[in-house]
């Protein structure tokens, strides 16, 4: 399974071509593509436009929905925060740790273009979907 990180989802959005969006756009009708809560929040929120809003949430519905963040990879995630912290990596966003852990966890693959992912494959074991 692949979950694909907001940072893809914005550029797709946006209408950024990239060999990221491009590999979405050919997953899309092909795949099982994973659309966590949390990934779900951020794309949505950044919308301005109710019809855009609208467009993006239909697309998304299509998308196998899956809650990212219970109990059991909240405490992971904690864990793999301190972890990354022993190994003397900084982690700016602890939203990136949490889809990590959960990608980790459940040994999904993650397609993104955000750097934050980089130490969580090298220390964590995070798969990465490359285009």
């Amino acid at each position: 399974m692949i979950v694909v990180d907001t940072s893809v989802w914005i550029d797709y959005f946006n209408g950024v071509a990239s060999p990221h969006t491009d590999l979405l756009d050919q997953l899309l009708p092909r795949e099982r593509l994973i659309i966590g809560d949390i990934i779900l929040t951020e794309v949505l929120q950044g919308f301005r436009r109710d019809t855009d809003f609208r467009q993006a949430q239909t697309l998304l519905d299509t998308l196998e929905f899956c809650p990212m963040l219970g109990q059991e990879i909240a405490l992971l995630s904690a864990k793999n925060y301190r972890k990354l912290r022993r190994a003397g990596v900084t982690v700016r966003k602890t939203i990136d740790v949490m889809i990590g852990s959960f990608c980790v966890q459940n040994r999904h693959s993650l397609l993104h273009t955000d750097r934050d992912f980089d130490p969580i494959e090298k220390h964590l074991g995070l798969s990465v979907l490359r285009p």
